[in-house]
């Protein structure tokens, strides 16, 4: 690859990404798709599951104690959801958001910062509207294909399968900060 890349753990990035990402004060999350691999499972008694993943928690607490805050912005509401944010440490939690734009409006009232300040993960077409208007805009290696091509960088992983923490070291990696691997997923 040229200059005009970095390398991360991943795969080359480019300048410019990696310039968004070191401006990078919020990042904003998607749940379904991007924390989750998009799929609901019901139990027989009506119960949801849903399997997250340990190094999406670790990447999450490690982009928080080096002050990169985090919020959700998810269109269902769950307890699961609720629980594993705040196990995380998750600021900002708005769940049953039908309109995301709304939201992301609040969010950056309550966050003190600009939208240029902003990342924000998505997986489907819902999340174009505030993927518009971040500084930086990503969408996970099987988004939709109409996020992708919206989308600034796209992840090398897949959501639910570790796209939030590739996104979590690419903040740090641009903050400086990757080589802190202090902490705990859970």
């Amino acid at each position: 690859m040229s200059a005009a890349f970095i390398t991360t753990p991943y795969g080359q990035v480019s300048h410019d990404i990696f310039d968004k990402a070191s401006r990078t004060a919020l990042l904003i999350c998607d749940v379904d798709g991007v924390f989750s691999d998009g799929r609901i499972y019901l139990g027989n008694q009506g119960e949801e599951l849903k399997a997250f993943h340990t190094r999406d928690g670790f990447g999450i607490k490690a982009v928080v104690r080096h002050q990169i805050e985090v919020a959700v912005i998810t269109g269902r509401h769950s307890k699961i959801v609720q629980q594993r944010m705040q196990q995380l440490n998750v600021r900002y939690i708005f769940q049953g958001q039908e309109n995301k734009q709304a939201a992301f409006t609040k969010l950056l009232t309550q966050a003190g910062v600009s939208a240029a300040q902003c990342a924000y993960i998505g997986d489907d077409v819902v999340d174009l509207p505030v993927m518009q208007q971040v500084g930086l805009a990503i969408a996970v290696n099987d988004a939709h294909p109409l996020v992708s091509a919206k989308a600034d960088y796209q992840t090398f992983l897949k959501g639910g399968f570790g796209a939030v923490r590739e996104v979590c070291d690419l903040l740090l990696q641009a903050h400086g900060q990757l080589s802190d691997f202090t902490g705990s997923s859970i």
